[in-house]
């Protein structure tokens, strides 16, 4: 595994990071002894970053991990990065989205005690709240740092103006986004905006949700499962997107890779100030993803992919529009 820190002012992170929320719920059942057996896998193989949010699983996913933390021998190696933020109802329904600086202390509270350690190593607000300046948000979590509650601060999801007028509050160390080969939105401005500053890249959705796993196959969605709201999911786009799967899969055999290797490894040859978390739930998915950091592409690896995918290729929005319109990083002129 390698190792380098998460922009100019963060931790030292290994070059995979895990994203632990389809381990409660979003895609549907999961089995908890090997969700905990996967966290057990990733910390073993030498991945540090653990990302979570504490509504995924209306708490569950932080109380899952730090059942697997409690009982890792590499516990101490983990660093944890947490969104808050996302309100819930007792239905499961999304409510909106609270980062007022006393919110976000019961928050941090609440993860604390479920995680069951004396601090955040990246605290991080998972939306832009309409309501609440985005110096203030900062602020309440720079107190937070100074209390020593929370190691460093992350952004999720917002765009260049936000992050520059955040960042003047407190040194950033990542943006966490969703950048993949079918989503690639940071590439007009904010990524520049975030080298400039010295703020590293958390990439989620690297395989857009399994969409470009080479594994999903159509219809295939189980009990509980969001993503069968997806727009790109849905009939009319599903089939142009697996399209552009199968035309991976032949660069990909071509390479002697999978297909879930090739799409990891084009996100992390975009560069080492971005890191790709991957939501494994499984170890023999975990053991898969693990495989694409041995994955070197060359210039002529990289055309072939973007022949094969080409920016902007993918049918349908990464959200459904009342979730898209709550980006701060789509956000245009």
């Amino acid at each position: 595994m390698q190792y380098h820190p998460l922009g100019a002012t963060g931790p030292r992170v290994s070059a995979l990071g895990l994203g632990a929320m389809g381990m409660s719920g979003m895609y549907g059942p999961s089995d908890r002894a090997e969700s905990i057996a996967t966290l057990h896998a990733a910390l073993d193989a030498g991945i540090t970053l653990i990302d979570t949010g504490d509504f995924y699983g209306l708490g569950h996913n932080e109380m899952l991990i730090g059942e697997a933390l409690r009982a890792s021998a590499t516990r101490d190696a983990a660093i944890l990065s947490v969104k808050f933020g996302g309100l819930r109802d007792p239905a499961g329904g999304w409510t909106g989205i609270d980062t007022r600086p006393a919110a976000l202390k019961n928050f941090l509270a609440y993860s604390l005690q479920r995680l069951g350690v004396d601090h955040i190593d990246i605290y991080r607000p998972a939306r832009l709240d309409p309501n609440v300046p985005i110096e203030d948000t900062v602020g309440a979590i720079a107190d937070m740092v100074k209390a020593g509650y929370v190691r460093h601060i992350g952004l999720s999801e917002v765009g260049s103006e936000t992050i520059r007028r955040a960042a003047a509050v407190h040194p950033i160390a990542d943006l966490q986004i969703e950048y993949s080969l079918v989503s690639r939105g940071i590439e007009d401005g904010i990524l520049a905006t975030c080298r400039e500053l010295g703020i590293g890249i958390t990439a989620y959705g690297v395989l857009s949700r399994g969409l470009i796993s080479g594994h999903w196959q159509k219809g295939s969605f189980g009990a509980g499962d969001f993503r069968s709201q997806g727009p790109r999911f849905q009939d009319g786009n599903v089939e142009r997107n697996l399209a552009l799967v199968e035309a991976l899969r032949s660069v990909a055999e071509a390479k002697g890779v999978t297909v879930a290797q090739i799409a990891i490894a084009w996100v992390a040859a975009q560069g080492r100030d971005i890191v790709p978390l991957v939501g494994a739930r499984r170890r023999d998915r975990l053991a898969e993803a693990l495989g694409a950091l041995d994955v070197a592409l060359t210039p002529d690896d990289l055309a072939r992919i973007e022949q094969a995918v080409p920016k902007g290729a993918a049918a349908g929005d990464r959200y459904m529009a009342v979730q898209m319109a709550h980006l701060d990083s789509e956000k245009r002129g």
